[in-house]
């Protein structure tokens, strides 16, 4: 049930991030935007996302993941709604309005994912963690398959707007399911004692959020979230700055297909605002069972005694090898064989995308969601960098053939990450701080 839950607000996270992508042919149209207006329209989003994270992280180290999370769903399903009414504005304001819902979107969103590692290191032995962290990722193509084509129809029928209010009305919804239903392990009403051993004992981090709501609310001063310190460690750490820097190459990936890919298929390969949504969704299919087997990969290669390195290396360094093929769409014409060899390319991305398993292995247990949040960090940097580089590229060449090829290097950057920069991948051990954050200093025998 808490997996379910992760699943269902990650594939809502993702649809609200999605909606422009559907809407943003009619939208064009209507309000008169560019290609490079349009990119900088999409890349508001992880403007804030970035900002957001550490403040993020701190925020669920501090007071724990469900309140927070909460709190987030309302929060961006609130402005998501707000977005259906910027063509009252006029389209002078318009585009500045967009840019500013878009972005508080992105602020509310920041701690999602944090979040969702948090809670599948909190609820998952090691050996089952990378099933759990892929089908809670995999929800992002699950949100295209699912919400694509509806939101196309609701589009073709009703108009871009609607689509925003219906995904906010029902995200106000969610947030409040989610309160209801969510809780710690040790919280829960129906756990028994031999599951929670069962979790406790096979590495899951039952403890993680016990008694941090209520800390907080006496005042109490909890030792917990930013320190100087830690973040020098983390970011002074060679293995965690080969994932920052494969997430960042993924993500890269996971944007254009979130942004320009229904773009493309209108403009460059002629298909109606509707097909496109329908067909958006093929390869997410794809993705989405990709992302699913990548997890079970690893999780079994794992138990058949593989290290923990490998395990998450070979599926991750397979499926972006794969994900490459996307290139071959530069030449073939049939509009099935782009979407055959899109799709592929996309399984190949949900095979490779194990980033947040590698998080829940690695991270340091005193502070799990700043360590998420740094990752998820520089890994939506290129939420920023991909619209607005697709867009000048577009302007540039009149087509979408140097685009693919630029998401195609990163899925091969993502490769020679893992291969050279990450030579191990196992649990950072931070050296203790004192008070003011400072490593303890060195004493002398007689002293200590």
């Amino acid at each position: 049930m808490i997996l379910f839950m992760l699943f269902v607000v990650t594939t809502f996270n993702y649809a609200d991030r999605a909606i422009l992508s559907i809407a943003g042919t009619a939208m064009k149209g209507e309000l008169g935007f560019d290609a490079v207006t349009m990119g900088f329209i999409f890349s508001a989003f992880s403007w804030a996302y970035v900002l957001g994270q550490l403040p993020g992280g701190w925020l669920l180290d501090r007071y724990g993941s469900k309140r927070v999370y909460a709190a987030s769903i309302f929060i961006w399903s609130l402005f998501t709604l707000l977005q259906g009414g910027v063509h009252f504005l006029g389209v002078l304001w318009a585009v500045p309005a967009l840019f500013m819902l878009r972005f508080m979107v992105g602020l509310a969103e920041a701690p999602s994912f944090p979040a969702n590692g948090r809670i599948v290191a909190a609820w998952f032995p090691t050996t089952e963690r990378g099933t759990a962290s892929a089908i809670f990722n995999s929800a992002q193509y699950f949100a295209t398959v699912l919400f694509a084509p509806l939101m196309a129809w609701i589009t073709h029928a009703y108009g871009w707007s609607e689509t925003f209010v219906v995904m906010g009305v029902v995200g106000l919804v969610l947030s409040m399911i989610w309160m209801r239903v969510m809780h710690s392990p040790q919280d829960h009403p129906r756990m028994t004692p031999a599951e929670l051993a069962h979790i406790r004992d096979g590495g899951g981090l039952v403890e993680m959020d016990q008694g941090l709501g209520q800390a907080a609310g006496k005042g109490a001063q909890v030792n917990r979230g930013v320190k100087l310190g830690y973040l020098k460690q983390l970011l002074g750490n060679r293995m965690l700055a080969g994932v920052y820097l494969g997430q960042y190459c993924i993500n890269t990936i996971t944007y254009f297909f979130l942004t320009w890919f229904p773009i493309y298929l209108v403009q460059e390969r002629g298909m109606s605002i509707l097909k496109a949504g329908i067909v958006a969704s093929l390869p997410a299919i794809c993705g989405f069972l990709g992302g699913v087997l990548g997890g079970l990969i690893s999780d079994r290669l794992i138990k058949r005694g593989f290290s923990l390195t490998w395990a998450r290396k070979i599926p991750i360094v397979a499926g972006l090898l794969l994900s490459t093929t996307m290139i071959l769409c530069n030449y073939v014409d049939t509009q099935w064989m782009v979407v055959g060899i899109m799709a592929l390319a996309f399984f190949g991305k949900g095979v490779g995308a194990l980033g947040w398993a590698v998080v829940a292995d690695t991270s340091p247990k005193e502070i799990i969601g700043l360590t998420g949040s740094l990752f998820n960090m520089f890994g939506n940097i290129a939420g920023i960098t991909a619209p607005i580089v697709i867009g000048y590229i577009i302007k540039q060449t009149g087509s979408f053939e140097w685009a693919l090829v630029y998401v195609g290097a990163n899925a091969l950057l993502a490769v020679v990450s893992y291969l050279v920069i990450v030579k191990d991948i196992k649990r950072v051990e931070l050296k203790p701080l004192d008070d003011a954050g400072q490593p303890y200093k060195k004493l002398s025998g007689v002293e200590s």
